[in-house]
């Protein structure tokens, strides 16, 4: 796999625009794999680094187990949540998809996104990936990517 070109996250736009992730993307964690696809999204908006939405159907079965609740996103619309539930370990709320994504984000529809954070090992391509600070994003860092990041504390004023 070739060297990813370098992105700041103040060149990403607002509103943020999806595009189709080339690399392949697996996710694991208390050594069961959870998902493994090579036909991912991500979110780029500026000040965050990339969210990644990975194919519900690709995701291991059991794993995704619905919840209530709802957030909203200005741009993407409602918010539905998920617990992970990995070899009998229960992770509240650690994935979340758009069932029924605003206009302009239509490809996100059958799709997840998870925080980094909250499983062992993330990789985009052969890269582990870093979880963005503070959680509250899901975004997802590698080495390609450069901020300063919006999302840890002290930065929601920006």
């Amino acid at each position: 796999m070739g060297q990813r070109e370098m992105e700041s996250v103040w060149d990403y736009p607002r509103p943020p625009k999806v595009e189709p992730v080339s690399e392949h993307i697996s996710v694991t964690h208390l050594g069961q794999q959870l998902v493994s696809t090579n036909q991912a999204v991500r979110v780029l908006e500026t000040s965050h680094p990339p969210s990644y939405y990975l194919p519900i159907k690709d995701f291991a079965e059991g794993v995704l187990v619905p919840v209530s609740g709802q957030s909203y996103c200005e741009f993407k619309g409602a918010a539905n949540y998920f617990d992970l539930v990995v070899n009998g370990e229960r992770i509240p709320r650690a994935a979340w998809t758009y069932e029924n994504p605003t206009k302009g984000f239509e490809s996100l529809e059958g799709k997840v996104a998870l925080y980094a954070s909250k499983v062992d090992k993330c990789m985009v391509g052969d890269e582990v990936v870093q979880a963005q600070e503070g959680d509250f994003y899901g975004s997802w860092i590698t080495s390609n990517i450069v901020g300063p990041f919006k999302g840890a504390p002290g930065t929601w004023g920006w």
